[in-house]
């Protein structure tokens, strides 16, 4: 049995940009040969700095981006050649929350018609068995039915992030995209928000791809873990994998800048230089120029996957 829900293979996205004052366009390469599966019932963390790409994954998965090669099954199928019945069904069972919920929610429509919208375009329920899904959802992400009738300014961004994911879960998908989902909130706030993701993947036995730059988050909520770098995924494994045995020297990196709350001293990783351009990629393997571990093949060639365990792997010239 497939317990694959989403593959992703050989996924390239790419933009055309004005070149500004030197005239002219130039090409932004978002996506680069991203290889990824996803597994029914887990939530896959993908994480990387800003400008790696996280966000175009997410929005090409929905379909808000087309790719330029490559493609994307769900269930078998491939998102981007579905007839209007499988795109009606797709469009049910995948859904996002987005990152910012002052933005993601439309401040001229009450709260009760942003969670019903949904259901009324997308199925031939009666007004009162939407009504009921609506309020039941909404207090199941922590929100009372008085706040039905209330707009988005009424509303601390905590709560409006919780309107923004009872809105991904009122069609009842099996796949949920939250994209940093916690990163505009204050702090205090995101336990909560992180709790309820987690009680809802539970209630509602979905699968999740977590996108943030947010170790800890990572840490506490996922299963697996996908570490992505200017568009490509360098090493993937198990949480547990991951933070114990990282094997990318990027991997590595990004686990070293994470605060110890035990007080304990860690070995920092400091890369030297800045993230390249998406638009002039580094020939051979992308990490050449901020390796502490860079050898002479790394500037030349690409290094392919690989493996460690059955969950775990990397491109990495280091143990090839």
């Amino acid at each position: 049995m497939d317990e694959s829900l989403v593959k992703i293979n050989d996924l390239y996205v790419q933009y055309k940009s004005d070149n500004g004052a030197f005239g002219g366009v130039r090409t932004i390469y978002a996506l680069n040969g991203v290889n990824l599966e996803i597994k029914k019932g887990e939530i896959l963390a993908l994480a990387g700095e800003s400008g790696c790409g996280k966000s175009t994954l997410a929005k090409t998965l929905i379909r808000l981006e087309k790719p330029y090669k490559g493609e994307i099954l769900y269930n078998g199928k491939d998102i981007f050649n579905l007839n209007k019945e499988d795109l009606r069904k797709f469009i049910q069972k995948v859904q996002m929350i987005f990152q910012n919920p002052y933005a993601s929610l439309d401040p001229k429509i009450k709260i009760y018609d942003t969670l019903a919208e949904p259901l009324k375009i997308n199925t031939k329920l009666s007004d009162s068995e939407i009504e009921k899904i609506v309020i039941e959802t909404a207090c199941k992400c922590g929100l009372d039915r008085d706040c039905l009738k209330l707009y988005p300014h009424e509303f601390s961004g905590g709560q409006r992030q919780r309107i923004a994911i009872a809105r991904a879960l009122v069609l009842k998908p099996e796949f949920v995209l939250a994209d940093e989902p916690v990163s505009a909130l204050d702090v205090s706030i995101q336990a909560q928000i992180i709790n309820l993701l987690k009680d809802l993947k539970e209630n509602y036995n979905l699968t999740f791809l977590l996108i943030t730059h947010d170790m800890s988050v990572i840490k506490y909520l996922a299963d697996r873990v996908a570490v992505m770098y200017l568009g490509e995924i360098i090493e993937v494994g198990t949480v547990d994998e991951i933070f114990s045995n990282p094997k990318h020297p990027y991997t590595k990196a990004l686990l070293s800048a994470v605060p110890e709350i035990n007080g304990k001293e860690k070995n920092k990783i400091f890369l030297q230089g800045d993230l390249p351009s998406p638009s002039d990629l580094p020939k051979g393997c992308k990490f050449n120029t901020r390796c502490p571990d860079v050898m002479p093949k790394c500037k030349e060639l690409s290094p392919d996957a690989v493996k460690f365990s059955e969950s775990h792997c990397a491109k990495c010239f280091l143990y090839n």
